[in-house]
């Protein structure tokens, strides 16, 4: 029996307070935590206050607490949200123990927590910082394996300023909901957790050889000089040279890394191939939309009906893939121009 029918909790309850797991209340500072608790009170049947933030929980209440939660009559305010989701995202892994969030507050939480960690990666993209942020990309790719369906929340909380990590968050979140899009009728069945792992490390660190490119180029709003334009047209290069160091070497991520500047008629860059695998077409549309609907020093972003429809007017991409992505933006999601 849940604790709502144990105690006969208001089913609009959630609509201004979630119960607090005991994992989660777990994880904040035993005696002083970060945000306001309530408890349940069956004789009133009201949520009432129960700590205050800048207070300090007793001993006693601090036991008491860890029975309350068990039972389920602790809650905390949505009030509080900004709060717990900077907490949560710095454990992120508590989101998978967490049955009490929205989707679109665990969203908040996944946008926080790895936009973060990739611009800690990109500033220095080594081994050991690499390592953190792959932990929170598995935490991501558990959370969607078991509903795909849940990255459409994520491509709601899409960053619309550019930088590196905001385009890396971007066009990971795109292209995982693309992706589940487009194997929609066959997800469970047909997609090893393996393999979505590594194609959602690929869209998340297509872009890795940039973090090489001096940061003054990245933002520059000036036309790039040529030796510039060297270097950024020189970053899948670079990046597939990083992959090695990473340990990264899966098919799946060198194809977003090497290929998403690649196009169908053979005009893009570095290789001007027209043989491109799955994850670089994927990549190269999830890159191309991201980018068009960033807003730039020297350009505001596009709206997003408009930059699917440029897309699906380009032959250079997939067609399917453009056609999942206009199909997410405007019957799944209901986007309107």
């Amino acid at each position: 029996m849940s604790s709502k029918q144990q105690h006969d909790i208001p089913d609009g309850l959630n609509e201004e307070y979630y119960q607090i797991s005991a994992d989660i209340l777990g994880s904040f500072n035993k005696y002083r935590p970060p945000l306001n608790i309530f408890r349940f009170k069956e004789d009133v049947a009201r949520i009432m206050p129960y700590y205050k933030v800048g207070g300090r929980l007793t001993n006693e209440q601090v036991e008491e607490l860890q029975t309350l939660t068990k039972d389920g009559v602790i809650f905390v305010s949505r009030e509080d949200h900004p709060v717990y989701v900077k907490h949560i995202s710095y454990q992120l892994d508590l989101v998978l123990v967490d049955k009490n969030l929205k989707e679109k507050e665990t969203a908040d939480i996944f946008t926080q927590a790895l936009t973060r960690k990739l611009k800690e990666f990109f500033d220095q993209p080594v081994p050991m910082v690499f390592e953190k942020l792959w932990v929170d990309l598995m935490v991501l790719t558990e959370y969607l394996y078991a509903d795909i369906r849940r990255a459409r929340a994520l491509v709601r909380r899409m960053h619309k300023e550019h930088s590196l990590e905001n385009h890396s968050l971007n066009s990971g979140f795109l292209g995982l909901a693309l992706f589940g899009k487009i194997k929609e009728k066959t997800f469970k069945e047909g997609v090893r957790r393996k393999t979505f792992d590594r194609l959602a490390a690929g869209l998340f660190l297509h872009d890795l050889g940039m973090a090489k490119v001096p940061a003054f180029i990245r933002s520059k709003d000036k036309p790039l000089t040529g030796d510039e334009r060297s270097k950024v047209n020189n970053h899948t290069k670079v990046g597939y040279e990083m992959l090695g160091k990473l340990n990264l070497r899966y098919p799946e991520v060198e194809q977003c890394v090497t290929d998403h500047h690649e196009r169908l008629n053979g005009s893009g860059y570095p290789m001007k191939t027209t043989e491109i695998e799955f994850p670089g077409r994927l990549c190269a549309v999830a890159d191309s939309f991201c980018a068009m609907i960033s807003d730039r020093p020297h350009s505001p972003g596009l709206p997003y009906l408009k930059a699917a429809a440029d897309l699906a007017a380009d032959p250079r991409y997939d067609k399917d893939i453009n056609k999942a992505l206009q199909s997410l933006l405007m019957l799944d999601m209901k986007f309107k121009a």
